[in-house]
């Protein structure tokens, strides 16, 4: 299993010693933490009345194994060694951060939306049964989605796939693929637990990448509010249609979630936050959690350049366009290419290749201009043809574009500039927000306006 940070840390970090008195002081926190705030929600929603729950018919035929209540409880002692296996600072912390965060979120979704466990357990003896009896000493059946136990699982899997050989990395898939059908053959928990469980587990992975980067916030402005709120009210109207519609309508929660995420990001600024490689393309969890939004986006780019989906050439050896599949860029012989798309992922596999994400439908920052542009330079030095792209090969890119056209003196004004963009690629959407920003680049590089 791969996902976002799956990788240990830094070569500098290599000989750093184990972190393990930080590990006990992680685990000293956590424990405590988990079974107070556990128990609380449990509380909590005991003494609310009418409990709902949300149960399909067909779960009526998931069988009851007793057996699997040994790997339900395994996850308790992985979970403690799972902060002992970290071999550097920076990995134990943002593993530590994920754990916390899963535990946050789900018991404060325990302890707002509180759903009920129905089924009734038949009676067990042995082992499995004095693990029942355990489990049911402190565990009443209110805490149910998002699973915790599942979110746990995937942010722990992570972790220890990073640190298991080859040898053994089948055992490790298959025990911790039984601790994920447990929760359901335990009658622990409903069907709905589990997806929205590994939403939350891999929101936590995304969240906290072991490279230790963390959201750079920034003060939001009236554009990125408004294309935020533009996002969460699509967030808000799928998980209503979804709760109206019940039954297989509950699947709008993806959409839901996914969009939701994308507001966040526009509020928070930091187009990295989709967590794109430096190969362009995007980690599985990152692919799971905006799989909806990535669906829709890449649909909307196509539509949108169907008259005219092939990039047009803006100076000798550089052309402009949408984000190409890779048949498309080795049809057209592209050699090197600069991925402006945040939102995106791109093949740049076999190419010289640069990324400088910027946000779609915002006018980029100079600093992101002057990167790109730099980038470009780089990239365009001795190649034979550079593509650069954005979604739809309109805004972004041709920004972009123009702004380098000027640097290098293959245009005399920023105005020039524009205008040849604009004759390569007559479709291109350059706004007054972007042209002001534009201008204020080329004040930072004390080029005429």
């Amino acid at each position: 299993m791969s996902a976002a940070g799956s990788a240990t840390g830094s070569t500098a970090g290599a000989h750093e010693a184990r972190p393990w008195p930080r590990a006990l002081l992680w685990l000293a926190g956590l424990g405590p933490l988990f079974f107070l705030s556990y128990g609380a929600a449990n509380w909590l929603a005991s003494r609310r009345a009418g409990v709902g729950s949300l149960v399909f018919d067909w779960e009526h035929a998931i069988p009851f194994w007793p057996w699997t209540i040994l790997p339900y409880w395994s996850i308790d002692l992985l979970y403690a060694l799972s902060l002992f296996v970290c071999t550097t600072r920076r990995e134990l912390d943002a593993h530590g951060r994920r754990l916390l965060t899963a535990q946050l979120v789900a018991v404060s979704a325990f302890v707002l939306v509180p759903l009920r466990f129905t089924f009734e357990r038949p009676p067990v003896d042995g082992l499995p049964g004095a693990l029942y009896a355990l489990l049911g000493s402190f565990d009443l059946p209110y805490n149910q989605a998002p699973s915790l136990h599942i979110a746990l699982l995937l942010i722990l899997w992570v972790r220890f796939d990073a640190h298991t050989g080859r040898r053994w990395r089948w055992l490790l898939h298959v025990w911790f693929a039984l601790i994920g059908v447990s929760v359901l053959t335990t009658w622990q928990h409903h069907f709905i637990d589990v997806p929205t469980g590994m939403w939350l587990g891999l929101f936590a992975i995304a969240l906290f990448p072991t490279d230790g980067t963390l959201p750079a916030l920034s003060r939001p402005d009236a554009r990125r509010i408004a294309l935020a709120a533009r996002y969460g009210l699509g967030a808000a109207a799928c998980a209503v249609a979804g709760a109206w519609a019940g039954g297989l309508g509950w699947l709008l929660l993806w959409p839901a979630g996914a969009l939701a995420l994308v507001a966040l990001i526009y509020l928070a600024g930091d187009p990295r936050l989709f967590r794109k490689g430096h190969d362009g393309r995007m980690n599985p969890a990152m692919l799971v959690l905006f799989g909806p939004y990535l669906f829709g986006a890449w649909l909307n780019a196509r539509l949108w350049t169907l008259v005219h989906p092939e990039p047009s050439e803006i100076a000798p050896g550089v052309w402009l366009g949408r984000v190409p599949r890779r048949r498309e860029r080795e049809r057209a012989g592209f050699d090197a290419l600069l991925d402006l798309s945040a939102e995106l992922p791109v093949d740049r596999r076999g190419v010289a290749s640069r990324g400088v994400p910027m946000l779609d439908l915002l006018p980029p920052e100079p600093a992101q201009i002057e990167a790109a542009v730099q980038a470009l330079e780089g990239l365009h030095g001795g190649r034979h043809a550079t593509l650069v792209c954005c979604a739809l090969g309109y805004s972004r890119s041709a920004l972009v574009s123009a702004a380098w056209l000027f640097a290098s003196g293959r245009a005399d004004s920023l105005a020039a500039a524009v205008g040849q963009v604009r004759k390569s690629r007559p479709r291109v959407v350059l706004k007054p927000a972007h042209l002001a920003r534009l201008n204020e680049w080329a004040g930072t590089r004390g080029l005429p306006t």
